[in-house]
């Protein structure tokens, strides 16, 4: 059974606020600029008042996504239009004998990834997504989906090269904000994780209790 990272969210101010989930960007290798999704967004009223709380939850398997895109992307703009995914492993620390599913290669007519093998050279804790031969436009978003709340969304990512090699090395830090980014849509991730909740799985926790306090300020609880 797949293992579930969740965020419980309060709202403990007045007003009906609404939240959105982002992930820290993946260290990438073999592309340029990284840009980032939100991953899920939903309105939330007072806790005292409803007694609602707003769960997100992320499956902890990683995936490969390549996404068909118009244009370069665009804060405020969805990141692309097609896309596909497969789930895909992470490349084990130098000197192990492991050889783990941890690349897989595009396909751009039609859209696809391949099934994920073994290749050497992958850097360690990435997978890598293999680009082959296009001319631009259309432009094509390769990086980190994850699958939320059941939906498999394209997290974090750079605009593939062609022939390329792409590595992403996929980061388990979470953020929780106050706004109106909807899924699949890119955001600033500097000016929208200061600020903001953080949801830090990288020691091992699944569950992180946040609540959004009267004076603005986040509380987080993580376990």
């Amino acid at each position: 059974m797949s293992t579930l990272l969740t965020i419980n969210v309060k709202n403990l101010q007045s007003q009906t606020q609404k939240f959105f989930f982002f992930q820290e960007p993946a260290v990438y290798s073999g592309g340029g600029d990284v840009y980032s999704n939100s991953l899920y967004s939903q309105s939330l009223g007072n806790y005292n008042d409803t007694g609602g709380e707003l769960t997100f939850q992320v499956n902890l398997q990683y995936y490969a996504g390549i996404q068909e895109a118009s244009s370069v992307p665009v804060v405020g703009n969805s990141s692309g239009y097609s896309s596909a995914w497969r789930a895909i492993d992470l490349a084990p620390a130098s000197g192990s004998t492991s050889q783990p599913s941890d690349c897989t290669t595009a396909t751009i007519s039609p859209l696809g990834l391949g099934a994920a093998q073994y290749e050497e050279g992958v850097e360690a804790g990435a997978f890598r997504v293999i680009t082959p031969s296009f001319t631009a436009p259309p432009y094509y978003n390769v990086g980190s989906a994850v699958s939320v709340n059941g939906t498999i969304v394209l997290s974090n990512f750079v605009q593939a090269n062609p022939m390329n090699n792409t590595d992403c090395q996929p980061i388990l830090k979470y953020y929780v904000q106050t706004g109106t980014y909807t899924q699949g849509t890119v955001m600033n991730f500097t000016a929208s994780s200061t600020n903001s909740a953080l949801a830090d799985f990288t020691g091992g926790y699944t569950v992180c209790n946040v609540s959004l306090n009267a004076d603005g300020s986040w509380s987080t609880q993580l376990q």
